[in-house]
């Protein structure tokens, strides 16, 4: 009897468990009846008819976010990359995601991977590195194309690493080095430049300074030398403006002559007494004492 009424209750628990079914908020149900596609549970409580219907396929409505594992891919320019990414999507349609395809995760993983290796090929290996955001769109735009029949919509695709080989993460080393020495000797030639540049013209500007300076300096000579030739021309012209007023008096003429006798007696004694060869006789410079004493009997001629 015990048994009979375990068994009546086990068997009452497990109509009960199959009858009746909860669906959560984040999931679609597929229910078959016979084998055959029958419904798509949505999100709360359901009713279904035991040993005819069952529960096929549960999907997560969420959006999922799957790992793309390394792989190898070779660039445009024949150099070997390890590349992963990561693929986020989401079930749109529940029918198409049990029926269209066997394991829709599996297939956008190995899909990712595909078109990420023809991605990659396209470009070259400086690329990889600038390009990430057109490759992500492209890779995108490939899986939704595929995947759309199996009613899963992919979000968005990244990159999330890109590891070159070690020969040429050593070989990009290098490079980078001697390009920051290659800027660091164009920084030095710049500033030597820029210095010599300061240089030359400080020293024009020097240069212009100091002739401005000896320019100036001989306006000022030439304007005082000017000025003393002027101040001597004027009174060398007052000089003979009054010898003038002096010879117009009366008996003035004369003694501009005796002056001038007297001056060239005085001369030619001076050269008579300094030459070795005597061309005049010596008495000739006696003269000088016979106009002296003319010039004393001239003398009341003058005051009359």
């Amino acid at each position: 009897m015990w048994t009979a009424l375990l068994v009546v209750l086990f068997t009452a628990i497990f109509v009960v468990y199959n009858t009746f079914i909860i669906v959560e908020m984040r999931e679609k149900v597929i229910v078959e009846r016979f084998g055959k596609y029958h419904d798509t549970l949505e999100p709360g409580f359901h009713f279904i008819i035991p040993f005819v219907d069952r529960v096929a396929y549960r999907h997560e409505t969420r959006e999922q976010v799957l790992d793309v594992p390394h792989q190898k891919c070779i660039t445009k320019d024949n150099i070997e990359v390890e590349v992963d990414g990561i693929v986020y999507l989401k079930v749109m349609d529940a029918y198409k995601a049990s029926y269209g395809i066997n394991d829709y995760r599996l297939a956008a993983v190995n899909l990712a991977q595909t078109t990420m290796r023809s991605e990659v090929g396209k470009i070259t290996l400086d690329d990889t590195f600038s390009e990430r955001d057109a490759m992500n769109e492209a890779i995108v735009e490939e899986l939704d194309k595929a995947s759309d029949p199996w009613g899963v919509k992919v979000m968005r695709y990244e990159l999330k690493d890109i590891q070159p080989s070690q020969d040429i993460v050593l070989t990009m080393e290098q490079q980078m080095e001697a390009e920051r020495d290659k800027r660091a000797e164009i920084t030095k030639s710049s500033g030597e430049r820029d210095a010599q540049i300061n240089t030359s013209e400080g020293e024009r500007e020097a240069s212009i300074l100091m002739s401005e300076g000896r320019r100036q300096q001989r306006i000022n000579e030439a304007e005082g030398e000017a000025r003393e030739t002027a101040l001597l021309a004027e009174a060398s012209a007052n000089g003979i403006e009054r010898v003038a007023d002096a010879i117009s008096q009366p008996g003035g003429s004369l003694a501009v002559k005796m002056r001038l006798t007297e001056q060239f007696i005085d001369r030619l004694g001076e050269v008579v007494d300094g030459a070795d060869v005597s061309v005049l006789p010596m008495e000739a410079a006696n003269l000088k004492s016979f106009f002296e004493g003319a010039s004393e009997v001239t003398k009341p001629l003058q005051h009359k």
